[in-house]
């Protein structure tokens, strides 16, 4: 592992800890070159559906992208970094368990949408609004209204 500060590669392993649902081993790391500790993070590798693209290509499941673009739609909005990641945890786990070889990024953006309806109304919109390349203010305001009229199938704020 390298070293964030320096990038020697030699360190040591200070402290090991499971994480809380037991799937994820935390360990604090010291540079033996600079001294700076860190952290790192081991989870097991399971095999994941590829994702197919919109233009057809076909990459490896990064589950730091869900992660990344769903933190993008949540700034500055009350939601916890905790809920953010059993979010990611749900739909990687429902991939996993579904046993596909692929899974369209439509179908990903699709569930993650689902999510986020659930949880804030504006990182809906803001997470929508890429996802569905809004080219202009009518789509938000046309997304915006639909979010007022508030359907019957819409699950309740918790």
């Amino acid at each position: 592992m390298k070293c964030p500060r320096c990038g020697h590669v030699d360190n040591k392993v200070v402290d090991s800890r499971a994480g809380k649902e037991g799937d994820v081993i935390r360990r604090r790391r010291e540079c033996l070159e600079c001294r700076n500790r860190f952290t790192t993070y081991e989870r097991i590798e399971e095999e994941l559906p590829l994702v197919v693209k919109r233009d057809g290509r076909r990459e490896p499941f990064d589950r730091q992208k869900i992660l990344t673009g769903i933190l993008k739609a949540c700034e500055k909005r009350p939601i916890s970094y905790s809920t953010i990641e059993k979010v990611v945890d749900s739909l990687e786990g429902e991939l996993q368990a579904s046993g596909e070889k692929e899974v369209s990024s439509v179908e990903i953006g699709r569930r993650v949408m689902g999510e986020l309806l659930k949880l804030d109304d504006v990182a809906y919109v803001r997470f929508a609004s890429v996802y569905r390349q809004f080219k202009d203010l009518s789509q938000f305001a046309e997304e915006i209204k639909t979010l007022i009229a508030e359907p019957a199938d819409r699950p309740p704020k918790p």
